[in-house]
């Protein structure tokens, strides 16, 4: 298996490209597992298209664009779709993708309808390429953690899909207060390293139990 946790969408940012394109193919199927939203921005489906959908999506473009710069054709990329995928549909694009790709935004609300579709098996069984950026990234861990921030304002520990469970990750590491003093109460209480992606800079490849840091990543050790 291999898990790409990265930074953003640009995913052929130019620290990511030579090694991504050792991994992600031409041929290749995208799943889109667009369920990371905030219930205040999204309430309906003509919401989740304004951020998602082909149209008008303001996500969509840059998702696609990405995988296009490794010559993966848009009709080969699907989207979950929270308001019109049903469980089945949801499990059958899982099941015939070679990779599932996780997007940003809150990754415990992420979870909580990955739960809610019966998809944690479905995804704990694909073995090709799982990436994801922000949210999407911390979610392939066993257990993450965020800190403080405007939508996490208090520090906490929270479930993640098991893929990986040997570190810990603070994404979008920028130096601030409120992550060293994260990034220190997770070496005390959980004795495992903590990988640090700068802001847009930085990504972590793991390629079957093998680290490569990519990028601009800080390394913290318990």
């Amino acid at each position: 298996m291999i898990n790409i946790l990265l930074e953003g969408y640009e995913i052929n940012a130019d620290y990511l490209y030579d090694e991504l394109k050792k991994y992600i193919m031409p041929e290749h199927k995208v799943a889109v597992v667009a369920f990371s939203f905030r219930d205040t921005e999204v309430k309906s489906l003509t919401d989740w298209k304004n951020l998602y959908g082909k149209d008008s999506g303001i996500y969509y473009n840059g998702i696609v664009s990405g995988f296009a710069a490794y010559g993966i054709s848009e009709n080969n990329i699907s989207f979950i779709n929270y308001f019109t995928d049903t469980k089945e549909s949801a499990v059958r694009k899982i099941k015939q993708s070679d990779i599932v790709y996780f997007l940003g935004g809150l990754p415990d609300r992420m979870m909580d309808r990955i739960k809610e579709f019966y998809l944690t098996d479905a995804l704990k069984n694909h073995n090709r390429i799982i990436m994801g950026y922000s949210a999407g990234a911390v979610i392939q861990l066993s257990e993450y953690h965020l800190s403080p921030d405007k939508d996490y304002p208090q520090f906490n520990y929270y479930e993640g899909l098991s893929y990986l469970n040997g570190f810990y990750l603070e994404v979008h590491y920028e130096g601030a207060k409120a992550q060293n003093d994260a990034i220190r109460r997770v070496l005390k209480e959980r004795g495992k390293t903590v990988y640090a992606t700068a802001l847009k800079k930085g990504a972590v490849l793991v390629d079957n139990g093998k680290i490569k840091l990519l990028g601009d990543v800080r390394t913290f050790k318990a």
